[in-house]
């Protein structure tokens, strides 16, 4: 076993490193992700996915590098996955956060024609709406929710990023239990294995 001054297997540091690096990455990832969804300065989308990207391979490579076998190979993989799913949560979280009840105007209703001999046509729905504030005017849906005069519960954009829906506004808790088991098992995977620190000098 090889030490430092203060007596510390440097053995373990690589090993601790690994394991810190899946919470550290998707810290990282979230934090820039809300930053893009939500400040009037941040990048076009195209430079906010590829910044997103480098981030996560490198982190990615890093692991890989410190994690050998099997558990190495798995880990990153989670490390890979996980971060992208910690940035759907971020991107749920800032879209259709607010809600309105409003009273439907009038519903219209078109044929969408199918395709192929065996194609069924879809209705799409379009409801008018009167809400409190003057937004949303409308919401589209493939079913009929609700009839002319009746109260419909909306989930909107503030900022009209995204189009309204009918229904609560986001709970992103599906892609954040899904985020959370992928990158605790990343750190099972690190913090199980002893990564070798080298051939000791006093060997």
């Amino acid at each position: 076993m090889t030490e430092d001054a203060d007596g510390e297997d440097i053995g373990t540091r690589p090993r601790w490193l690994a394991a810190a690096l899946p919470g550290a990455a998707a810290a990282a990832l979230y934090a820039w992700a809300h930053w893009c969804l939500v400040s009037a300065s941040a990048p076009s989308t195209g430079v906010a996915v590829v910044a997103g990207a480098v981030l996560v391979g490198c982190a990615c490579a890093v692991y890989f590098a410190l994690v050998s076998g099997s558990g190495g190979l798995f880990g990153a993989l989670f490390l890979a996955i996980g971060p992208l799913m910690v940035a759907a949560t971020a991107d749920q979280l800032v879209q259709r956060t607010a809600s309105a009840t409003c009273v439907v105007r009038a519903v219209h209703d078109r044929k969408i024609a199918a395709f192929g001999e065996d194609g069924i046509a879809k209705t799409v729905y379009r409801l008018a709406l009167d809400c409190p504030g003057g937004y949303p005017t409308e919401i589209n849906s493939d079913r009929r929710i609700a009839s002319e005069g009746r109260r419909v519960h909306v989930a909107y954009d503030p900022r009209h990023r995204v189009a309204p829906i009918a229904g609560e506004p986001n709970t992103p808790w599906k892609p954040g239990v899904g985020a959370v088991v992928l990158l605790l098992a990343a750190t099972a995977f690190a913090a199980r294995r002893r990564v070798p620190a080298g051939p000791s000098q006093f060997s």
